[in-house]
């Protein structure tokens, strides 16, 4: 179920400072400084198990609404826009271009507010180059959503899922 939100002013100014830690402490380091990354986005507020792997041109919007679980890997260029809590379970991988988004708007309210629902990414799922995955999704263990989708519904577990919107192809191998 979606939640209705706004943004706290405190909420703005600790995006800006984390905006500002980001473009100084991650964005231009190289490639294999894994561990530096991780342990700035740990200072930041994100839960990251051992061996996490973010991409220095990850974007993540709020730290502290991101939780990894050991060797989870977020993709250049993907972008987690975490208005909510997005979590990466065991291994799972987020491809470069690929897109978590946890919040959109309520077109039927004249107001427009922002509503927020929490992305579940769970143990050795893929999410491939490019993906869309909407507010509310579960991709569940070992499941594989193929580049380009768009996800907006909750995906199986052992599944090859793909296409706009997304679907069930079959097992996976």
């Amino acid at each position: 179920m979606a939640n209705k939100s706004s943004l706290s002013f405190s909420n703005r100014l600790a995006r800006a400072v984390w905006n500002a830690v980001y473009l100084l402490l991650i964005r231009f380091t190289p490639r294999p400084m894994h561990a530096w990354r991780a342990f700035v986005l740990r200072r930041c507020g994100a839960k990251l198990g051992a061996g996490c792997h973010v991409y220095a041109k990850a974007r993540i919007w709020a730290p502290w609404n991101l939780e990894c679980e050991q060797d989870a890997c977020i993709g250049d260029d993907a972008e987690i826009y975490n208005v909510a809590p997005i979590f990466l379970g065991q291994g799972a991988i987020v491809s470069q271009g690929a897109y978590l988004c946890a919040a959109s708007h309520d077109f039927r309210d004249k107001t427009f507010p922002l509503v927020t629902a929490p992305i579940r990414i769970e143990r050795g799922a893929w999410v491939a180059a490019r993906a869309i995955v909407l507010m509310g999704v579960t991709v569940e263990a070992e499941c594989v959503i193929g580049a380009g989708s768009v996800v907006t519904k909750s995906m199986p577990a052992g599944m090859v899922c793909a296409g706009n919107p997304c679907k069930v192809l079959g097992p996976r191998g």
